[in-house]
């Protein structure tokens, strides 16, 4: 029975997706949300398909009935109205992966931060779009991405592989979503690969070790910086990546406090470091030096750019410390490890590594609710590291 547009008018979502058919393949299809979606389904060389002819009521029921016609017209003359619609977007618009891909990366890059949003676009030019980067994004296949894959996997970067077969997942969910593509080829692919290795940052937690790392590092002999460096990495315990990158605009050296940007931080927000009166010596330490610039902890060849990524992990092992013992992102392990067996709140711990709040009622609490808390729990961290440096353990 034909459809009207009384019963289209009528029509109201329900729990899960429907139909309401109207004649010769055309129907609407209405989902729990979003826009209603014409479609039109027809056989070519005897294979049931489909195509979407639009959104109502963007699309009236008369010219969705005028577009159902014109689809009919080409099956009659051979021509699959698939690949008919598929050209004509590309004619009229660049549909390409590459071109998506920075379609996506564009728009969500502004919820990433800085060096993130960098990140995922240089995996993007240096494992994708090279090989499938000209390709019609429709067109893309399992077999397509698997080979470049293939290569990253054949580089021994396994988790790289991972992640780019993540990221081009993530491009042909929103190419779906913006009727550019049909499916999400990469999602095939999720098992075709070697299996990650778990990869535990190496941490001294044991309390009997810290006083050697701790007296090593005092001692260290290189650069002024990397020192100041290595000293404050044990008080503050944040990622290496946002030691490095610290600017003396986020330092509150009045109020005790070290206030990392929204767009710095993983959670998008604020976040709050109360400074011990060790790490603010530090600070002061290395003020006369550093100060006048943008960076407290500058690359020692362009006072314009932070600390390489690097310089942390290297003077770990220029003093005797493997990747395998000690790594710069260790200092974050040995503090949580340490504060939760010396029985600090484990919520004040976990809001001063900056981790998400998985628990949503817990979330819904200010991060500032455990400042003071966390203020305590500074201080009292930076004075059981100067017991163990004096060999008092506790």
């Amino acid at each position: 029975m034909a459809l009207t547009v009384k019963a289209i008018q009528a029509a109201k979502p329900r729990e899960k997706l429907y139909r309401l058919n109207d004649e010769r393949g055309l129907y609407l299809e209405i989902p729990p949300k979003g826009a209603y979606r014409w479609r039109f389904r027809y056989r070519f060389h005897g294979k049931p398909k489909m195509v979407s002819l639009g959104r109502y009521p963007d699309i009236s029921l008369k010219q969705a009935r005028e577009k159902r016609d014109e689809m009919r017209a080409l099956v009659a003359s051979s021509i699959d109205p698939s690949n008919y619609l598929r050209q004509a977007r590309h004619a009229a618009k660049d549909d390409s992966f590459e071109a998506v891909a920075r379609e996506w990366h564009k728009k969500f890059k502004s919820r990433w931060t800085e060096g993130h949003a960098a990140t995922v676009l240089t995996r993007l030019e240096q494992n994708a779009f090279p090989w499938i980067g000209s390709q019609p994004i429709d067109s893309v296949t399992p077999l397509d991405i698997l080979p470049l894959l293939r290569r990253i996997e054949d580089r021994g970067a396994i988790e790289l592989a991972h992640r780019v077969r993540g990221i081009i997942s993530q491009v042909f969910r929103f190419a779906v979503a913006n009727e550019r593509a049909s499916r999400d080829p990469a999602s095939d692919l999720r098992d075709a690969l070697t299996p990650r290795q778990e990869n535990h940052f190496a941490a001294i937690t044991n309390p009997s070790e810290i006083p050697a790392l701790l007296g090593a590092i005092s001692e260290y002999q290189g650069h002024f910086v990397t020192r100041c460096a290595l000293r404050l990495a044990s008080l503050v315990f944040v990622r290496p990546g946002e030691l490095r990158k610290a600017e003396w605009d986020e330092i509150d050296l009045a109020h005790q406090e070290w206030r990392l940007p929204p767009a710095k931080t993983k959670l998008r927000k604020t976040h709050i470091i109360p400074l011990a009166h060790q790490a603010c010596a530090i600070f002061n330490e290395i003020h006369p030096l550093t100060g006048t610039g943008r960076y407290v902890f500058p690359s020692a060849r362009d006072k314009n750019k932070p600390m390489s990524e690097n310089t942390i992990n290297a003077a770990l092992r220029q003093l005797g410390f493997s990747k395998e013992k000690m790594t710069a992102h260790g200092f974050r392990s040995m503090a949580s490890t340490r504060l939760n067996e010396l029985g600090w709140h484990p919520d004040a711990i976990e809001r001063q590594l900056g981790h998400t709040e998985k628990n949503g009622v817990r979330a819904a609490y200010n991060h500032a609710e455990y400042l003071e808390e966390r203020r305590k729990m500074m201080q009292a961290w930076a004075d059981y590291l100067d017991k163990l440096t004096n060999k008092d353990l506790l």
